[in-house]
């Protein structure tokens, strides 16, 4: 009878990530066979019932949403620093959400909110590809070969990074400031911000426009929707490839 780490369980099914488990545990909201377990090293098998605040683990329906993350918002399911996160968006949903990658705090955009850990987990892992297409207002007025070390494949601290599809979408001669659209399938922190700025262009804004074929057409910053059973599964097919 195969045994695992109860944290590894809870985040299976989807209910927090690995570290929020941990968290969770040690805290008493867990309880195995009725009794509160707060011993990260516990080991469970599949005859446990395992229950988070008295939710049995079978009972967490598993949910996706899109949802348009609004500037000075915390990718996170909590802040020290009681500043808003991307859980306060979600007051009517019982299930435990959090987000799948992360966005910087003064980057607004879209951003993928689920209970299923194992399709965050393989959204997030490395060797996954999905094109995610940012735009940016940056400081001067990028012409075509200027971007062309982005298409190549730029070394940023000591990292050659995958070619990425990048050009200018308007210019604006007066403030000498530019409209540039970015699609990458890497997610290194500050990515986008420092491959920008490698190329001599700050960027003064970011939002990032859609995930694969997730796009935030009817959306405003703060909103979100559910996920089709439709997108799902293509998600999970390009993530696959």
């Amino acid at each position: 009878m195969n045994e695992e780490r109860l944290q590894k369980v809870i985040a299976a099914a989807g209910v927090a990530s690995r570290r929020h488990a941990e968290e969770m545990i040690t805290a008493g909201q867990v309880t195995v066979n009725g009794v509160v377990v707060r011993e990260l090293g516990t080991k469970v098998t599949s005859h446990d019932e395992v229950a988070v605040d008295g939710v049995p683990l079978a009972k967490q329906k598993k949910q996706y949403f899109l949802f348009y993350k609004p500037r000075s918002v915390i990718t996170a399911v909590t802040d020290n620093k009681d500043r808003r996160t991307v859980t306060d968006f979600f007051p009517e949903v019982r299930e435990r959400l959090y987000p799948v990658g992360r966005l910087d705090y003064d980057t607004s955009g879209a951003l993928i909110m689920t209970n299923d850990g194992d399709f965050a987990n393989m959204l997030m892992h490395p060797k996954f590809n999905i094109d995610k297409r940012y735009v940016a207002k940056v400081n001067g007025l990028p012409t075509g070969a200027q971007l062309r070390p982005l298409r190549d494949g730029i070394t940023i601290e000591g990292r050659k990074l995958a070619p990425a599809h990048a050009r200018v979408l308007s210019r604006d001669r007066a403030k000498q400031t530019s409209i540039v659209e970015l699609v990458i399938h890497q997610g290194l922190n500050h990515q986008v911000k420092k491959m920008l700025k490698a190329v001599g262009f700050p960027v003064q804004k970011l939002a990032r426009e859609a995930i694969g074929p997730l796009e935030l057409t009817g959306l405003q910053p703060g909103d979100y929707r559910k996920l089709t059973h439709t997108e799902i599964v293509e998600l999970r097919k390009l993530a696959e490839k």
